[in-house]
């Protein structure tokens, strides 16, 4: 992520990082340690607590502040408005309800000539609908079949076996899924232009979850809508 986002903004010691859905806090670790200054924020009280061990270090000499807050509220507005040159989004659009809404809100946090980043899962991935977390091994190594019709898909998780709790989490998932071509209209309709992009064939995350070499998609593939998000495991973006 850091190369790819100093393509298009230079980060020095003085930059101000926000990270929405920070969760546990590993995307932090790495600004962190380049001296940035960095506040992770999370709806969940248990990944912040989380993120408190995982970053106990850092967290107790004061280099990274961790929020349990929802970004929408007005004292998180007031305190944090113009304050930030990079807000981070990694795997978290693709759970954000109401996405039109949310992706200007985002803006009110952005100082001039700050900048967002969004990597996520295209829905229409072999596993965009987050079906790996499936405990039943077949259901979590099926591909594609998030796709089907809402009633198909959950059926064939309850059949399967799953745990209603992964079952609530992924029909989550099916209400906020996000393609490459909606989430670029509502970029545009927000204001925003898209000032670097990369698709993935092999999402870089793989290299840790899989041992698998991240490899960036075929060019013309980017070129063809709606076909390019069945075949791209993860798109990076930065907008301003």
């Amino acid at each position: 992520m850091l190369p790819f986002i100093e393509k298009t903004h230079t980060l020095t010691p003085g930059t101000t990082v926000l990270e929405v859905g920070t969760g546990e806090g590993g995307v932090l670790l790495p600004f962190i340690r380049r001296g940035l200054r960095c506040v992770g924020v999370d709806l969940m009280p248990n990944r912040i607590e989380g993120a408190k061990v995982c970053l106990e270090k850092e967290y107790a000499a004061g280099q990274v502040e961790l929020i349990c807050q929802n970004i929408y509220d007005q004292d998180f507005v007031t305190r944090f408005k113009n304050s930030f040159d990079i807000i981070i989004l990694k795997d978290v659009i693709e759970h954000v309800p109401e996405q039109e809404k949310f992706i200007p809100h985002l803006t009110t946090f952005l100082k001039p000539g700050g900048q967002i980043f969004f990597g996520f899962p295209p829905w229409y991935m072999p596993f965009g609908g987050h079906q790996q977390v499936c405990h039943t091994k077949w259901l979590s190594v099926l591909p594609w079949y998030h796709v089907l019709p809402r009633p198909i898909y959950k059926g064939i998780l309850k059949m399967g076996g799953e745990h209603p709790i992964i079952i609530e989490a992924l029909m989550e998932v099916v209400d906020t899924q996000i393609t490459i071509e909606r989430f670029e209209r509502i970029i545009k309709r927000s204001g925003l232009k898209v000032l670097n992009k990369q698709h993935y064939l092999i999402n870089p995350i793989y290299k840790y979850k899989f041992k698998l070499q991240p490899r960036k998609q075929w060019t013309p593939i980017t070129w063809i809508p709606y076909f390019r998000d069945f075949v791209t495991t993860c798109v990076y973006y930065t907008v301003g």
